[in-house]
């Protein structure tokens, strides 16, 4: 490249050559400077543009991981047949085909359980009353007699033995409900805000969005079979957090204001999404602004984009650096963005955030209780689950409740709870009183609305420790012993996963197992992190004690959670505020103060 240009010029027209050749590959084109009869050019279908990073991959002198070789030998959505065969014979898979069954929602979750676990699709977390009362039979029916509500405001049922495996998913199917691709190296549940359409403070209503990149994903199998999962979220402003940072792909709305221009243009004021990128908790990452805004009805064409200059340019070679955070890293966000301008053929608008207004505040109890529509005399319920578990009885009470008291619609959240929308005034006292009948409230402490916890060991063979059952335990023992007066979440998670996102709870706990003698043994346990955060507030928990047993959690938080209390600098400074006001051995020092006056 001419020594004319600049680095950022070159970095700029190394990422936009890089995304044109990514466009010429999705419409069946040589690469540029490709011969018509290289081997290149002869690869077709949907397949051709992961064959062809597999291959320079590969030319390139890259070892591919045993997926990738996987994916190539046989595509999981040609392999249904076989599938179907094994369930017949009451066969589990071996590790290829475990992979493989992923593409189809199904985790063989062995030695945890000696059986499958099918996680669904179920856009910006909304199905209808009918649809969680005919999953609520099919977990009757196939599976464990109940589900939980997931940390991506979606749902997962348990112990379906292998012969019913299939018959699980072709019910889905029959419910309008599907489960493809919500595992493995594909785009996972589609995310988006809990009270869309229905809250009074929010900006755009998501459910569009989500909804409509859903259905693109289904229908395009080039879009499935990435160098690693994927994960997208739309906020649209409102009460109830979703999390977006946390997401590779976060649209976050944002109003613009008065007076901005981009490249002597100016920008029309109004409501667009900005954009963030490389969101990965567990690698201890939260997604970054890329100072790029877009129109809402852009969003699909350049989410797409930037999955196809993933597909091209992630790392096939590494599990743990293929995620879209390490291609960021890599090549920095204006190659990255370069590319993703080369593959739609046209510049992004970037603005500074000098010209955009503060989001609207979060609530973060709105997800739990009664709370007013944008609608006059409608409200939407908050429903508080134990960790997010849900019998199959109480699913269809809510299912009919939802019917009966509602508008219909059950909606799920990223806090492992649900929310009951479109209640009239009149009808709200109904609904609390059906909850109450099945064991399931519209209230419950500060401290339980912030609790989220994995599947843990009870489910999930990399689970170090049984977090659900810990999570219970510690709202047991504080409960009793300490009133909060402000939110504080409280995330356990059992591997280095994070399915739990602990790095982003302002106390977060991961599994370990904890040494107990000098001859090796080891019991559950975990390390305690202090001061994540999201949103405004994001950052990543510092580490704060290690090696915590199990049972010594419980009281450990207690002691954490009355350190702030005593020595918060005023009544109304939060949890987070209060952990990063101090250095570790500070808040060390407080804690111990408050564990020997106990």
């Amino acid at each position: 490249m001419s020594s004319d240009f600049s680095a950022d010029q070159k970095r700029y027209l190394e990422g936009f050559v890089s995304g044109m050749q990514s466009a010429r590959t999705a419409r069946g084109l040589s690469p540029l400077g490709g011969a018509p009869g290289s081997a290149s050019a002869k690869l077709s279908g949907p397949d051709k543009e992961h064959a062809e990073a597999q291959a320079r991959t590969v030319g390139a002198g890259g070892k591919l991981v045993d997926q990738e070789k996987w994916k190539a030998a046989e595509h999981p959505f040609d392999a249904y047949a076989r599938f179907k065969d094994q369930a017949r014979a009451g066969i589990y898979p071996k590790p290829e085909d475990n992979f493989r069954w992923r593409f189809h929602g199904l985790f063989y979750v062995a030695p945890a359980q000696d059986s499958y676990m099918c996680r669904l699709r179920i856009p910006n977390g909304i199905l209808k009353a009918w649809q969680f009362a005919g999953a609520a039979d099919l977990a009757e029916r196939f599976a464990g007699g109940y589900s939980h509500v997931t940390t991506r405001a979606n749902l997962q049922i348990r112990e379906i033995k292998a012969e019913n495996a299939p018959l699980l998913l072709e019910g889905l199917a029959d419910l309008g409900l599907t489960a493809k691709g919500s595992g493995a190296d594909n785009i996972r549940n589609v995310t988006g805000s809990a009270t869309a359409g229905i809250d009074p403070l929010e900006l755009i209503d998501t459910r569009p969005h989500a909804r409509a990149w859903h259905h693109h994903i289904l229908n395009d199998r080039s879009l499935y079979g990435l160098p690693r999962k994927f994960n997208v979220a739309f906020d649209g402003a409102g009460s109830v957090a979703t999390l977006e940072d946390t997401n590779d792909i976060g649209f976050q709305a944002v109003e613009v204001g008065e007076g901005a221009v981009f490249e002597g243009e100016p920008v029309e004021p109004g409501i667009w999404y900005r954009l963030a990128l490389g969101g990965i908790t567990g690698h201890r990452d939260l997604a970054r602004d890329t100072g790029v805004i877009l129109a809402p009805d852009e969003a699909i064409a350049v989410a797409e984009a930037i999955v196809r200059v993933f597909i091209a340019d992630g790392n096939r070679t590494d599990r743990n650096k293929s995620r879209l955070k390490y291609l960021l890293d890599a090549w920095g966000f204006d190659r990255f963005l370069a590319a993703v301008e080369g593959r739609l053929g046209r510049r992004l608008v970037r603005l500074d955030n000098a010209f955009v207004r503060p989001r609207p505040v979060y609530d973060r109890l709105a997800h739990i209780g009664v709370h007013r529509q944008a609608q006059a005399g409608l409200n939407w319920v908050g429903v508080a689950l134990p960790v997010g578990k849900l019998t199959v009885q109480q699913m269809r009470v809510i299912a009919s409740v939802a019917q009966a008291c509602g508008d219909g619609d059950i909606r799920l959240t990223v806090w492992q709870n649900l929310l009951i929308s479109g209640v009239p005034d009149v009808k709200v006292e109904d609904v609390l009183a059906n909850l109450q009948a099945i064991g399931l409230s519209a209230e419950t402490s500060v401290l339980r609305a912030g609790l989220i916890a994995c599947t843990g060991a009870a489910g999930c063979k990399f689970a170090a420790a049984h977090t659900k059952e810990d999570a219970l335990a510690i709202a047991a023992h504080c409960e009793p012993r300490i009133t909060l007066d402000m939110a504080v979440n409280i995330h356990l998670t059992g591997c280095h996963n994070s399915c739990a996102q602990h790095y982003i709870g302002d106390l977060g706990l991961i599994g370990a197992k904890v040494p107990v003698n000098d001859e090796g043994d080891t019991v559950p346990g975990y390390h305690f992190f202090v001061g994540g955060g999201f949103g405004v507030e994001g950052g990543m928990g510092r580490e704060f004690r290690a090696d915590v047993r199990a049972e010594d959690a419980p009281a450990l938080v207690e002691a954490i959670l009355r350190s702030w209390q005593t020595h918060r600098a005023t009544p109304d400074e939060s949890f987070v505020a209060f952990a990063r006001r101090h250095e570790i051995a500070a808040l060390q020092a407080m804690v111990e103060q408050i564990g020997d006056a106990a």
